[in-house]
Parts: C-alpha cells; structure tokens; sequence
C-alpha cells in the first residue's frame, strides 16, 4: 500500500480518543484501526460509510456520534444515579465498536477508494462487530473492551455497564442517523437490510 499515514488520520479523525487516559489502551485502538485499514485496502478512514446503503454519513461521524452519546450517559450515571463506569472502557469500545467495518465494507465501495484489499480478512460475511472484537482482541486491548464491542449479538456472556453504554449510544446514533437519511427506525432497517437480523 503507498504510504498512507494511518495513524495520524486515525487520531485527527477521533479527537474523542483524548478521553482516553490510559496512553497504552489509547494506542491499542489506534493500532486496531491501523490494522483494520490496512487490511481492508482502504486509503482514508475518512471513506468508510456509515452503512453499505448509506453513504450521506460515515463510520468516522457515527463512530464520534456514538462516543460522544456514551460519555454524556456516563456522565448522567454518575452524577444522577451514582454508577461509575469506566470512562477509558467506554471510550475505547465506542471507538471500536464499528472497526469492523473495514473488513465487512469494501465490496460496497468504488474500487478507487481501496488498494488491494486483504481477501484473508475482507468479507461482509463475517459481521463487523465481530470482526471488530477480533481487532481489539489481536491487538490486546483488556477483556472489559473486547466484551463491549459485539454490540448487536448475545453471544457475548457478560453484558457489563460499559457494554449496555455502547450498545445503547449505538442504538441512539444510528436511529438518529437512519431517521434522517431514510425516513425509517434503525429496527426497521435492520428487518429490511441487516444481514444479522
């Protein structure tokens, strides 16, 4: 691939990652998304869009909008109800929690955008939040942020606070997103499109 500096396009993306205190678990999602983009042939983060079908948004304002929404819950469950989540689990899963998509997404795209996409990692048939958990697990980011990432199937065993946060911020965003683009709830675009349904 031609150089492509990834991980400063990762970081000037998501200024969110400043939310991240631990310098460690910070570089990890760097990494997770340098890996994911590499793989995925893509040439700029920026290029991902939000959905296959949806291209008036893209992963990187999702992926911001869904930590953004986290953090102003945490911040409620801590001031209003007294709970403590983690903020660095939080931020870090949100931030990762649509990673996947590099993999899942490059035969939904012009060919121009990508280069030589990875056939060993690129398929839609593996979903991204899988995917996803798959990168945060490889590039060893602690088990409480690998358990938030699966955010649409119940196999994960343990639903922690930081997980329901990101699955919930999730929901909210991409609710927000398909009610104005497409005029529908995310439950009915996940009936009409999603492969996880």
């Amino acid at each position: 691939m031609a150089d492509v500096d990834f991980d400063r396009q990762i970081r000037e993306a998501f200024p969110e990652l400043e939310h991240i205190e631990d310098d460690d678990l910070r570089d990890r999602v760097v990494e997770a998304w340098t890996l994911g983009l590499e793989r995925g042939g893509w040439r700029d983060i920026a290029d991902i869009p939000y959905a296959w079908n949806i291209r008036e948004v893209t992963n990187v304002e999702h992926v911001r909008g869904v930590t953004r929404i986290a953090l102003e819950t945490a911040r409620e469950q801590r001031e209003f109800h007294g709970a403590d989540p983690d903020t660095d689990t939080v931020v870090a899963a949100c931030l990762l929690h649509d990673v996947g998509k590099c993999y899942e997404y490059p035969d939904h795209v012009d060919d121009a955008l990508l280069e030589d996409p990875d056939p060993r990692y690129v398929s839609e048939e593996i979903p991204h939040s899988i995917s996803g958990y798959a990168l945060a697990h490889e590039v060893g980011c602690p088990l409480a942020v690998q358990r938030a990432i699966p955010h649409f199937l119940g196999e994960v065993p343990k639903r922690t606070l930081e997980a329901e946060l990101v699955k919930s911020a999730n929901s909210a965003s991409s609710n927000a997103i398909t009610e104005a683009t497409m005029g529908i709830t995310l439950q009915e675009w996940v009936e009409e499109y999603s492969q996880t349904a």
